[in-house]
């Protein structure tokens, strides 16, 4: 019945925003992000816990107004998605700005296998749609929503311009087989690891229990690590950033998968600590006490 109900309200936004010119549809967006605030009184407070830890000098309004913005962003993302997914090509190509293509270029003309990496920060949704446009089509992995009705609808938008969606659970041997045949891949690296095979890093001065699939492919494989973002820009325009590779860690580092994992979370929070705003703050990225030996 939970499903259903969300799938209706779901429809119920897509439709209205067919409706409702784009300008307009994204102050639903941020209406919808308010609503959220309000009332998911839970997730309200675990960001502000979370976001008051990562910026301890930040005061209490100040902690509010970007905890307001960060739920209101999250409702236009949703919105934002759902505009892309009725535009054409050119509609949306018309709505990008790209910095750091040449170190995509670059990797490519090596013919090297190129690995990716965000976070949830600023609109990466958008990602895999301006980078299939602007290159090739990658390879993503992305977690499988609770909701199936949901889940089908997401991943016919994610998977429109030849996106290959990768569940996350079980993903390494598809990202393996990829990366093999010099495809590119994308993955997200700041979300909560359960598995053993996690590693534990500093992110925002905290130990962060985080995917080590990232390092040990790149490093097994020798493909570039490049960081990659999706900015908004003034006039409701995105700008998507390419970041110089990551370093590799040298031959003799006694633990290069935590050491490269490490480098790459640091560009993650650099971001972050840029636009805090951006993030996504209701998520349970600390869970951890002490330090972890990585394995």
């Amino acid at each position: 019945m939970r499903y259903r109900f969300e799938y209706a309200a779901f429809s119920v936004v897509r439709f209205l925003i067919k409706t409702l010119p784009r300008k307009t549809s994204l102050k639903v967006g941020v209406l919808i992000g308010k609503i959220f605030y309000y009332l998911h009184t839970s997730r309200r407070k675990l960001a502000g816990s979370n976001l008051k830890a990562a910026f301890p000098t930040y005061t209490k309004n100040e902690c509010d107004r970007v905890l307001r913005s960060t739920f209101e962003h999250l409702g236009r993302q949703l919105v934002e998605l759902l505009n892309f997914d009725r535009m054409s090509k050119e509609e949306m190509l018309g709505l990008l700005d790209v910095t750091g293509k040449e170190h995509v270029d670059d990797a490519l003309a090596k013919g090297k296998a190129v690995m990716f990496y965000s976070g949830h920060i600023g609109y990466w949704e958008l990602f895999s749609i301006g980078h299939g446009l602007l290159f090739k089509p990658t390879v993503i992995v992305a977690r499988t929503l609770d909701n199936p009705l949901l889940e089908n609808v997401v991943a016919k938008i994610r998977t429109r311009l030849g996106t290959r969606v990768l569940p996350r659970q079980g993903a390494i041997r598809g990202l393996l087989k990829a990366l093999l045949k010099k495809e590119t891949v994308a993955m997200m690296i700041d979300q909560h690891m359960h598995d053993r095979s996690a590693v534990t890093v500093k992110f925002f001065n905290r130990p962060a229990s985080t995917t080590s699939a990232l390092a040990a492919l790149a490093l097994r494989t020798g493909a570039v690590v490049i960081p990659v973002f999706t900015l908004p820009l003034s006039g409701g325009r995105y700008r998507l950033i390419y970041e110089k590779p990551v370093k590799c860690p040298e031959d003799d580092d006694p633990d290069p998968v935590r050491t490269y994992t490490q480098s790459c979370t640091d560009v993650l929070e650099m971001y972050v600590r840029q636009y805090p705003n951006l993030w996504l703050w209701m998520h349970r990225r600390w869970r951890m006490q002490h330090v972890e030996h990585s394995g």
